[in-house]
C-alpha cells in the first residue's frame, strides 16, 4: 500500500516561509493498493494539486472517502479539476454520510452566491455507496470505518492489505467523548498493531485546556494512544495553522524523547505535504 499526503494542515490553509517543510494545504490523502486501486480521503485544499496530477497521469477512475463535513476537509473540492472532466468516473463512498447527504454537503460548498458553478453542473460521472457498512472492499484494500469523537460526527478509517494496516484518525478528540464518538480504549483497540497511524495532534498539552471539546487532541494524548496500541509508526496530523515548521520540529523531538524513555516504538514524525509512505 502506497500513501501520499497532499495536505495535513488543520482548520485553514496557510502559506509563507515558515510553512515550507510541512506545507500549508488542508487534509487530503492519496492511497494506492498493490493492485493500483486509487482512494482519495478528504477534499481539503491539497486536492487541487492532486487533481492536476491525476490528469497528468490519466487516472480517470478512483474512489473517494470523507472523514467529516467541516470546511477544511471540503474546501478544495470546487478546485478539483477532474470533476469538470467527462472522462472521470468517481465512486463516492457513503462513510460517514449517505448518498443524499454527500450531494447536499458538496452542493452546499458550491452553491450560489459562494461559487459560480453548481454541483449539478459537474461533468464527471459519479456513483455512490449509499451507506457505511462495518467494512467494505476497494479493490484489494479492506476499509473499516470507525466513528470519530468530533463535533458533528464523522469517521476514521483502517485500510488493510496483505496483512498490513494503515489507520487514519484526524479530527479525533481522545479525552472528550463527543456525541457519537467512542472511548480512548475503543481507539486503542482499533489501532492495535497498526503498521502506520496518522492521528490528530493539533495542540500542545499547555494549549489543550483552553480548547477542550473543540474536537482535537494534544500530541501527548495521541502519542499515548500510539504507544498503548503498539503501532509501528506514528504520524502527527492536522497540524495547527499557527504552528511554524520549527515549532512542529520541537513537538516531534519531544515525542521522540518520550518514546526513548519508554522503549523503541513507535517511530514518531509529523506528516507533511508531499510525504509518501509504504505499508
Amino acid at each position: 500500500m502506497y500513501i501520499k499526503c497532499w495536505g495535513s494542515r488543520g482548520s485553514v490553509p496557510v502559506s509563507g516561509s515558515d510553512h515550507i517543510k510541512y506545507g500549508g494545504d488542508t487534509t487530503c490523502l492519496e492511497i494506492r493498493s498493490n493492485q493500483d486501486d486509487l482512494i482519495i480521503v478528504d477534499a481539503g485544499t491539497g486536492i487541487r494539486r492532486l487533481g492536476l496530477d491525476l490528469i497528468a497521469r490519466k487516472r480517470y477512475s478512483f474512489d473517494m472517502l470523507f472523514t467529516h463535513a467541516h470546511w477544511d476537509h471540503l474546501m478544495g473540492f470546487p478546485f478539483f479539476a477532474p470533476i469538470y472532466n467527462e472522462n472521470f468516473e468517481i465512486s463516492m463512498k457513503g462513510c460517514p454520510f449517505a448518498k443524499k447527504f454527500i450531494e447536499t454537503m458538496l452542493g452546499r460548498v458550491m452553491s450560489p452566491p459562494n461559487f459560480p458553478i453548481e454541483y449539478t453542473d459537474l461533468k464527471a460521472s459519479f456513483e455512490y455507496l449509499p451507506d457505511c457498512p462495518f467494512s467494505f472492499q476497494i479493490g484489494s484494500i479492506t476499509v473499516t470505518p470507525i466513528p470519530i469523537s468530533h463535533p458533528n460526527r464523522g469517521s476514521g478509517y483502517k485500510f488493510t492489505e496483505n496483512g498490513k494496516s494503515f489507520v487514519f484518525l484526524t479530527d479525533n478528540e481522545l479525552t472528550h467523548q463527543h456525541r457519537g464518538g467512542l472511548s480512548f480504549d475503543d481507539y486503542v483497540e482499533f489501532c492495535t498493531g497498526a503498521d502506520l497511524l496518522m492521528h490528530d495532534a493539533e495542540y500542545t498539552p499547555e494549549e489543550y485546556p483552553a480548547v477542550k471539546q473543540w474536537g482535537h487532541s494534544s500530541y501527548t494524548d495521541a502519542l499515548d494512544l500510539a504507544k498503548k496500541a503498539r503501532v509501528k509508526r506514528f504520524g502527527l496530523f492536522h497540524l495547527n495553522q499557527g504552528r511554524v515548521d520549527s515549532a512542529v520540529d520541537k513537538i516531534v523531538e519531544d515525542c521522540r524523547n518520550i518514546v526513548s524513555k519508554n522503549g523503541a516504538r513507535p517511530e514518531c514524525f509529523a506528516v507533511g505535504m508531499d510525504m509518501t509512505f509504504e505499508v
